[in-house]
């Protein structure tokens, strides 16, 4: 499986940006699928993720009612809308994926099998 985000980039505070995770090599309809960050000198941090099981969508506490995760089975895409953006959400902002997790370990980038290389959101304020 090999991951690729994009979408990434420059913007300023309260503006807008949608992220793409496109996923080759296999269909990821059984999959759970993560939106993760780590901005310098921080750990990796939770920012969504749908679940494999009910494709029900969980959010980290900072980004909920800002940020909306969507997934395009057909299509082997997932997407994170992320909207009213703060400074404090720089950071490189990765997708991965497993097959096997269970529901209490969605949060826990430790638990994904794959990575896919990450994409530099940037919020000026």
């Amino acid at each position: 499986v090999q991951l690729q985000a994009s979408g990434g980039g420059l913007v300023q505070a309260g503006g807008s940006l949608r992220l793409s995770c496109a996923a080759s090599g296999r269909t990821f309809r059984q999959s759970t699928i993560g939106w993760f960050r780590q901005a310098p000198g921080k750990e990796r941090e939770f920012v969504a993720a749908s679940w494999r099981s009910t494709g029900r969508t969980y959010y980290g506490d900072s980004v909920k009612g800002r940020f909306t995760m969507s997934r395009d089975n057909a299509q082997n895409t997932v997407y994170l809308q992320m909207n009213s953006l703060k400074p404090e959400d720089t950071a490189v902002y990765y997708c991965a994926l497993d097959d096997r997790l269970i529901l209490s370990s969605v949060t826990q980038a430790e638990q994904y099998d794959y990575w896919g290389r990450g994409t530099q959101v940037t919020v000026s304020s």
